[in-house]
C-alpha cells in the first residue's frame, strides 16, 4: 500500500478543493513555489483531493494560483532556519498532519570558474542543498512519530553532471542527491518515502507548444511526482531521471 492510500483510508474520503478548503486529510506543503512545475504540481494535487500549502519568499505573486486551486501561501526563505522552523510551526496549527513535502527551491550562479563570486556560490549552494536539508529535517521530525510520509527533492542533471562554467549549481545539486540517498536509506524502512527528481532538460512555460518534444511539459512532470507518491512500499523508487525523448544522454 502506497502512503497516499493509507491516509486516504484514515482519513474517509478526500475533500475536493474549493476557494479556501479546509487543510484536512492528505496535506502537501511545496517549497520554492513559482509558476513553473510547482504550479503544475499544485493543480494536481487539488485535483486529486490534497490541501495544498505553498511556501515563497514573495508569497504575493502565488494569489492567482491560490485563488484557482485553494491552496494557501505562506513567506518563508528557505535558506533561512528561523523562517523554515516558523512555516512549520504555522503548519502546525493548521494542518493535522503533513504527509507530502515537495522541496523545489534552486538558485544558479554561471560563469567562468576563475571569475566567480564566492557569495553568488555560497547562495547557490545554501538554497540548493542547505535549505532542503532545513527543511527535510523539519518535515522529517513531524513524520517519524506516525510512521509515513513522502519527501520529494527536484533535481537536475547538474546532479549528476557538471557542466562548463556551472560549478555552483553542480556543486548544489550534487549535494542535494547526496542528501536524498542517505535520507532514503535511512527513512525508508521507517515508512517515509524520500525521492530525488533529475530533471535533465528545460521547463517549457505551461501551456506552450512544443510539437518536437525538445523541453518538457511541467504537468507531465508532476504526473511522474504523482505517479512516485502512489507507489507500493514494496517497490519503492528514490530517484527518476525525467528527459525528453530527443534529448542525448
Amino acid at each position: 500500500m502506497s502512503f497516499i492510500r493509507a491516509v486516504e483510508s484514515e482519513s474517509g474520503s478526500f475533500r475536493r478543493p474549493g476557494p479556501r478548503p479546509i487543510l484536512s486529510g492528505v496535506n502537501a506543503l511545496i517549497v520554492g513555489a513559482g509558476e513553473g512545475l510547482s504550479a503544475s504540481l499544485t493543480r494536481l494535487f487539488s485535483r486529486e483531493g490534497m490541501a495544498v500549502a505553498l511556501a515563497a519568499r514573495h508569497p504575493e505573486k502565488l494569489r492567482p494560483l491560490c485563488d484557482e486551486t485553494g491552496a494557501r501561501a505562506f513567506a518563508c526563505d528557505a535558506q533561512d532556519e528561523a523562517q523554515v522552523e516558523r512555516l512549520f510551526g504555522a503548519l502546525d496549527k493548521e494542518l493535522r498532519s503533513l504527509d507530502v513535502v515537495v522541496y523545489n527551491a534552486s538558485a544558479r550562479a554561471r560563469g567562468p570558474f576563475a571569475t566567480l563570486d564566492a557569495k553568488e556560490v555560497q547562495r547557490t549552494l545554501i538554497v540548493s542543498a542547505f535549505g532542503a536539508f532545513l527543511v527535510a529535517q523539519q518535515a522529517v521530525k513531524r513524520m517519524l512519530p506516525r510512521g509515513s510520509g513522502a519527501i520529494l527533492l527536484t533535481g537536475a542533471s547538474a546532479s549528476v553532471k557538471g557542466y562548463a562554467e556551472s560549478a555552483p549549481f553542480a556543486m548544489g545539486k550534487f549535494a542535494l542527491r547526496g542528501l536524498a540517498q542517505s535520507m532514503a536509506r535511512e527513512l525508508a524502512p521507517k515508512g517515509i518515502h524520500v525521492a530525488h527528481f533529475v530533471i535533465d532538460g528545460a521547463i517549457r512555460p505551461r501551456g506552450r507548444a512544443d510539437a518536437d518534444d525538445t523541453t518538457l511539459d511541467p504537468d507531465a512532470i508532476a504526473q511522474a511526482y504523482w505517479n512516485v507518491l502512489n507507489q507500493p512500499r514494496s517497490a519503492w523508487t528514490w530517484e527518476v531521471e525525467l528527459r525528453p525523448w530527443v534529448e542525448r544522454f
